[in-house]
């Protein structure tokens, strides 16, 4: 069918059958508030409940003011969004909204980033007439290691349950009760550390308000700096380069790699490091999984485990342990890069500088909100003792007057602070895997790797596959990002692997670490994920060394300690396990 024209405040617009008001009010550049409605366009998911009622818009030939969100357009069809009319009714809806809403912005961790705030500093707002007393707390909050749940802050918006269900496929989260009792919560309204939640924090990320946010830890990282008889170490993980800028003005994709480490010195770390380093570690670990398995594989070993899956993402660890728990043998056992990071800063950093473990405190800056949990695990035994999230570390240097946008550039500590190009893509989906073949191809073909770019294992869809030549095999390679996809995949392997996967990398969210629930908002714009995205392979491009078995701190780390891939030791401290979860 032919396009459909429409006429919004005077202008005709063409749009295609379907699209609603909204859509086309965007089209042309008329901007038409909203608060429940959320476009991921990468993942065809919308948010389209219509429950918020602030994008009201009159229709000519109706008496009734329409939600422009989840009206669709007809033929013909004359839309004002401006008229006195539609101005009063959203004051009058954001104004019930405020009337059962907390009044304690002030000291809300969303403040300066809540879009409620936004729309009432928009409209003016300076008087709610109605409940002048402001809400009472009514609700308990819900407070776990990564994730804090304020519901009396709750607009029922349903953009958490949108995501939690539809994009990310976990089902955590669902809207329970009536009326103004209502709120979106785990089953049986049980504490989301009991139920199914991966904390991956995508669920933080599209909250419109204070209702989800992340366990703040910034002042313990003060207090951990003030300590003087602490060594405080930080590693920094490869997507927060590509995002940290944005909190200070700068356009997305900037790196900032030179900033954010001159910066954490100044806030008074004893040793600055980089996550990469130990996501070198890992795909010495992982990759030498990988080649072990297709070796057994190859020589026809019947026991032998097969695809690999990644296992650096702690959402996604948590999403098989309690959903898949039937395929807990499939997944590599290597650590995650940050908590390898920790474990070989208490044991091979600690030994070789001579620190006390009990005086070392290990921080992490991570672009996601389930590595908080993750340090959390007891089986770690927190090697990780902080986890802060990119957002925090803007915070922290803000609150410190430091000048971020003019600092100078400065370099890592070593020896945890050498890195690979290899190391730095893990911060994107598709990175983890394209790493491992660079370093597996070399293992098992024992050739120079001449062409280390490998565009087939790169892109944005959410579930990707190719195929690989290392010497005489052809690899067979999946990859996800977001846990709907996830499920897919994990669905196929329960079905028999029809596709033969040898390998699949996995991310909990979209675009991988650089799209992480810790990273700054960007409100569904998955161009600013696409800009950081090519900040990491910009950073990879430029990098002497583009392979992990090629770092010489790691190299020397092996000869030194762990004496190969897959020892005693490195199976000791760099390994873990998996356990099934019964949850809600």
């Amino acid at each position: 069918m032919s396009e459909i024209k429409i006429t919004i405040d005077g202008t005709d617009v063409m749009v295609a059958p379907g699209a609603t008001i909204l859509d086309a009010a965007k089209k042309i550049g008329v901007h038409i508030p909203t608060l429940c409605h959320l476009d991921l366009h990468d993942t065809k998911m919308v948010n389209q409940g219509a429950s918020c009622r602030i994008c009201v818009v009159e229709v000519e030939g109706r008496r009734n003011l329409a939600p422009a969100c989840a009206t669709p357009v007809t033929d013909g069809m004359i839309v004002n969004t401006r008229s006195i009319k539609v101005l009063h009714a959203r004051k009058v809806v954001l104004e019930l909204l405020l009337s059962d809403h907390p009044k304690d912005c002030l000291v809300c961790e969303k403040s300066g980033n809540c879009e409620l705030q936004d729309l009432a500093i928009t409209f003016g707002i300076r008087d709610i007439k109605i409940g002048k007393d402001g809400a009472q707390s009514t609700y308990r909050k819900d407070v776990s290691e990564a994730i804090v749940r304020d519901m009396d802050k709750c607009i029922m918006c349903r953009r958490c349950e949108t995501m939690c269900n539809k994009v990310q496929a976990v089902g955590a989260l669902s809207g329970v009760n009536r009326g103004f009792n209502a709120v979106v919560a785990p089953a049986f309204e049980v504490d989301l550390i009991d139920s199914v939640c991966t904390h991956c924090g995508q669920c933080v990320a599209v909250c419109p308000t204070g209702a989800l946010c992340e366990k703040e830890h910034i002042w313990s990282v003060v207090d951990a700096l003030a300590d003087k008889d602490k060594i405080v170490v930080v590693q920094t993980a490869p997507a927060v380069r590509a995002a940290l800028g944005e909190e200070f003005g700068m356009e997305p994709g900037t790196l900032v790699t030179g900033k954010m480490t001159a910066a954490l010195r100044r806030l008074g770390f004893n040793y600055v490091f980089d996550t990469d380093f130990a996501a070198d570690a890992t795909i010495m670990e992982e990759g030498a999984e990988l080649v072990d398995r297709l070796t057994r594989f190859q020589n026809g070993d019947p026991t032998v485990k097969l695809p690999i899956l990644t296992s650096c993402c702690p959402a996604w660890v948590n999403f098989f342990e309690s959903q898949f728990p039937d395929l807990l043998d499939v997944p590599s056992t290597a650590k995650s890069p940050q908590q390898m990071f920790g474990a070989i800063a208490k044991s091979y950093f600690a030994e070789k500088m001579n620190i006390p473990r009990e005086k070392m405190v290990v921080v992490s800056v991570m672009p996601c909100l389930a590595k908080k949990y993750e340090a959390s695990r007891p089986e770690f035994n927190r090697d990780v003792d902080i986890s802060i999230s990119t957002r925090e570390l803007a915070h922290l240097i803000k609150q410190a007057n430091i000048d971020f946008v003019n600092l100078p550039d400065e370099d890592f500590d070593n020896p945890l602070g050498e890195s690979t190009g290899a190391s730095v893509i893990f911060g994107t989906t598709g990175g983890v895997i394209e790493a491992a073949v660079r370093t597996a191809y070399e293992v098992i073909t024992g050739e120079t790797l001449e062409k280390v770019d490998f565009e087939e294992l790169r892109g944005f869809e959410g579930i990707r596959n190719a195929t690989v030549k290392v010497g005489n095999l052809d690899l067979n390679i999946g990859i996800a990002h977001g846990l709907s996809n996830a499920k897919a995949l994990l669905e196929e392997i329960r079905n028999g692997n029809p596709k033969n996967f040898h390998a699949i990398e996995i991310m909990a969210c979209p675009g991988g670490c650089i799209g992480g629930g810790g990273q700054p908002y960007h409100h569904g714009n998955s161009e600013i994920l696409k800009k950081r995205q090519t900040a990491i392979y910009n950073e990879d491009k430029n990098k002497v060394l583009r392979k992990s078995h090629e770092n010489p701190f790691i190299k020397e780390m092996y000869k030194d300690y762990f004496e190969k891939p897959m020892s005693h030791k490195a199976h000791k401290l760099l390994h873990t396990s998996y356990e099934a979860k019964e949850k809600m």
